[in-house]
């Protein structure tokens, strides 16, 4: 019997141990996620454009399209590089993610000018350009091969600046980690983007047919309210990643010996909270020092306006075009 006890109690601590650990990965998983706040809200505005246009009945099964691609950009091909790099090239990640951080700020510079008027396309491959595909079926897969495509771009540097929060000992915590942060942060993206995408079907639906005067009124509430819903959307992504994108460049400056900017915005962040009483101090510092980062990361993306637009994506467009060709020579 004693030994039975032994026993039950060996089993009860390597459970113990277990839960803990399931615990760590997922509480290091949702800490680290936070910190890709820019690049996961502007995934979420971004995602409802590719279902615009589409019957109501098809718009679930793309964003399910979606999102299985998305897992698929996560799960197969960024998190084994991410692995890799952290434990082969861990001296590569700070330039890879001061490179995404680029390309925050390179994105949201552009929604800021292209909202001014004053050039930028956004997420628009092609600006202008008219859509010449007339089959529904050929129409959907582009569609959705499209926000595949972009996904791909926004996931990689999700993962990436994940991957730099991470704060776990091992090779198979940090792959745990890392896997849940993309699952959670797949499943909360596209879960939304399924509620918004839906919302104001669920409203008209309400408004017509609701028994109850109240629910009619919500109803009509929420078809006139869900564009504003997204403008206000788009408006606090493209906030988060000129924030995001310029704190991660100071943040990358700092680490390489340049330090001068980072400390510059610290110390006017810290005498703007200390002209508010205490109990405001710390909060107002905060935003302090997120908007100075954001501004910075504002004057960085539009300096990279031209080079991203006359440079890069001509680049980008060539190559993958005559790749395009190639494949269907074949």
């Amino acid at each position: 019997m004693s030994g039975l006890l032994a026993l039950l109690d060996d089993v009860a601590a390597i459970a113990k141990v277990a839960a803990a650990s399931v615990d760590d990965v997922f509480g290091q998983a949702a800490k680290a996620s936070a910190k890709a706040a820019g690049a996961v809200i502007d995934d979420a505005a971004v995602t409802p454009k590719y279902v615009h246009g589409f019957e109501a009945n098809r718009e679930l099964p793309i964003i399910w399209r979606i999102t299985k691609g998305s897992l698929r950009n996560k799960l197969l091909f960024l998190l084994p590089a991410g692995l890799v790099l952290s434990n082969f090239a861990p001296w590569a990640i700070p330039p890879l993610l001061m490179l995404g951080g680029a390309y925050l700020c390179f994105e949201g510079a552009e929604k800021v000018a292209h909202a001014l008027g004053i050039g930028g396309a956004g997420h628009d491959d092609h600006p202008g350009k008219a859509e010449t595909i007339d089959d529904p079926a050929h129409l959907e897969e582009a569609k959705a091969q499209g926000a595949i495509k972009t996904d791909f771009i926004l996931s990689a540097e999700i993962m990436t600046i994940i991957l730099s929060n991470l704060a776990v000992s091992n090779f198979w915590m940090e792959a745990a980690a890392l896997a849940a942060a993309a699952v959670m942060i797949t499943v909360a993206v596209y879960g939304s983007v399924a509620l918004i995408v839906k919302a104001d079907d669920v409203g008209l639906y309400m408004a017509q047919n609701g028994n109850l005067g109240v629910t009619r009124t919500i109803g009509r509430a929420v078809v006139r309210g869900m564009p504003k819903f997204l403008t206000t959307l788009t408006v606090i992504g493209t906030a988060a990643m000129l924030w995001v994108g310029g704190s991660i460049i100071i943040h990358g400056m700092e680490q390489l010996g340049f330090g001068t900017l980072g400390h510059l915005i610290h110390d006017a962040a810290a005498y703007v909270g200390h002209m508010v009483p205490a109990a405001y101090t710390a909060a107002v510092e905060w935003i302090s020092k997120a908007a100075l980062d954001g501004v910075f990361g504002l004057a960085l993306g539009l300096i990279l306006i031209p080079i991203g637009e006359k440079i890069v994506t001509p680049l980008w467009r060539a190559v993958f075009s005559r790749k395009k060709k190639d494949v269907h020579a074949v």
